[in-house]
């Protein structure tokens, strides 16, 4: 007898979590064997205890402040990396002299380490505003790159056209770069979404700004509260997760009126 489909959809999504929490539960299992019982929360804790630590989070204020603190510094510079990336990509597509001064700085940007980043950041703005900062910076290369290879991609007898129908400056950009343009936009903005979570909350682990996600993440370590350690990580990664999701959908229904 067939799987009904509602059924076989449900172990499609169930089954990937339920396997690695098995595995977690087995390994955590191992290293309570090994340690016999003298630390085992310290280096790999049951997932029981890190859903009490993460139950006992959800219900203080406190929690909700500390994320959204963390989601208004990291979306301000997303926002922020995408308008210069955007604006440097056309820059350098427009004049050779603005490729080459630019060009190179944006490379250094991206090859350069995150860490030696926060830590000059640092020297030069308050705590506060570091994990903004990062996150353009982290943003600023990903969005160049991808504009600039896409504005350099679109159609030149499209733009000859456009130039013989007398077409404006705007009516060329929303009908021609704009659609030419749509999936290279949505390719750097996914990415880029996920490029300034990570680095905005490694700049708060690094600058521990309050309230911050990085800020808990640190403290939990140097406490050892590993349990804690635990359900602030896989809020982190859920965050992440959730926002890219997000952000794809909200740029795939918006980006439906380019079309041609």
């Amino acid at each position: 007898m067939a799987c009904p489909k509602p059924l076989k959809n449900l172990i499609y999504v169930l089954l990937p979590p339920a396997f690695w929490l098995g595995v977690w539960q087995v390994c955590a299992f191992l290293v309570d064997r090994r340690l016999e019982g003298r630390g085992n929360e310290l280096q790999l804790p049951y997932p029981a205890s890190v859903w009490t630590a993460f139950t006992a989070m959800v219900g203080m204020g406190e929690f909700w402040a500390t994320v959204a603190a963390s989601l208004g510094r990291i979306a301000l510079g997303l926002a922020w990396g995408v308008v210069l990336g955007a604006v440097l990509a056309v820059l350098t597509c427009a004049s050779p002299w603005a490729d080459r001064l630019l060009s190179p700085a944006v490379r250094v940007v991206r090859a350069a380490p995150v860490a030696s980043f926060i830590l000059l950041v640092v020297l030069w703005t308050g705590r506060d505003n570091v994990p903004a900062v990062i996150a353009a910076m982290m943003v600023v290369p990903v969005v160049w790159d991808s504009l600039f290879r896409g504005i350099q991609a679109v159609d030149r007898k499209l733009l000859e056209l456009a130039q013989c129908c007398r077409f404006s400056r705007w009516k060329t950009l929303t009908l021609i770069y704009l659609p030419s343009l749509r999936p290279h936009i949505l390719s750097a903005l996914t990415t880029a979404g996920g490029l300034a979570w990570k680095s905005g909350v490694a700049a708060e682990v690094l600058c521990l700004p309050e309230p911050s996600l990085g800020q808990r993440i640190y403290y939990t370590k140097y406490y050892l509260d590993i349990p804690e350690l635990f359900a602030w990580t896989a809020v982190t990664v859920a965050l992440s997760l959730l926002l890219e999701r997000l952000l794809r959908a909200g740029l795939a229904r918006w980006g439906r009126g380019w079309g041609v």
